[in-house]
């Protein structure tokens, strides 16, 4: 099966993996032409993919590539999960990559159901080798793409009215699937992160890697161990199930909003290897 032509990604996570997006929404500015898309990659078959067209606020229709939960799935490791997503990104020549997932309040600032859009991040996971060849440098300055932040943050302040909206912040990605110890926690407070989850990264390396902007929207829903009140499973799934339908209009309305075009310098910050006459 061929990879279709995608301007954009989106990468759904735990925020709306309780429902069927974009379908559930019953939106007319959105149309799903293929469901169940599985391509062939070097790294494995990729996850099932959903090919969209939607129509944008300026009249130009946008071809996107989603995908459920960043690809993890049973008897994948997420490398190789992460791998496969960004392989058939790359074959699709998508260019902007959306992102979203749920995160930990490490800023004792912060409450549940308020939305952080990152500016930068620190990486304590194990997975920092994972790319789809050897052949650039990533220059992993402005990692998230300032012109999407802004897109993003000026959605969420339109149309947001859970909690409260960060345009910026510190994301820590760790390895998971476990929760962080308090002990952890502290080390990453004392280095200055504000939220922690797991899938941030390799995404934003991969994506730098094929010469894509990337940005994502990350919604507060437990507080990390240590921070202010041991969190409530109740509480968690209470989020999950009842915000996910805002979270899904946010991304949607934010790729309505995103023209296709990179005005940004995110392309730029991809250089050739200079290691190159040593391996």
């Amino acid at each position: 099966m061929s990879i279709p032509a995608a301007d954009f990604g989106l990468l759904g996570g735990s925020s709306t993996l309780s429902i069927e997006l974009p379908e559930e929404m019953n939106y007319d500015f959105v149309e799903v032409l293929e469901n169940g898309l599985v391509f062939p990659t070097p790294y494995g078959e990729s996850p099932e993919f959903k090919y969209l067209s939607l129509l944008g606020e300026d009249g130009i229709k946008r071809s996107v590539l989603s995908c459920r939960m960043h690809g993890w799935r049973s008897g994948v490791n997420r490398a190789d999960a992460s791998r496969q997503v960004f392989y058939v990104f790359k074959e699709a020549g998508v260019k902007r990559i959306l992102a979203e997932g749920g995160v930990g309040a490490i800023n004792h600032l912060l409450k549940p159901r308020d939305i952080v859009v990152p500016y930068d991040y620190i990486d304590v996971s194990m997975r920092k080798d994972v790319s789809l060849s050897d052949r650039y440098l990533l220059v992993m300055r402005d990692a998230l793409c300032s012109e999407m932040r802004q897109a993003v943050v000026e959605v969420l302040q339109g149309i947001w009215q859970s909690g409260r909206v960060f345009d910026r912040g510190v994301y820590v990605n760790t390895d998971g699937r476990h929760f962080e110890s308090p002990a952890e926690i502290n080390t990453f407070k004392m280095s200055g992160a504000d939220v922690v989850g797991q899938s941030l990264c390799p995404e934003v390396y991969l994506a730098r890697e094929i010469e894509a902007c990337y940005a994502g929207l990350y919604l507060v829903v437990n507080y990390a161990e240590g921070i202010v009140s041991p969190w409530q499973h109740e509480e968690l799934e209470d989020i999950f199930y009842g915000e996910s339908r805002a979270v899904a209009a946010v991304m949607l309305q934010v790729l309505r909003n995103l023209p296709v075009k990179q005005e940004c310098g995110c392309p730029e910050l991809r250089k050739d290897t200079l290691l190159s006459k040593v391996y």
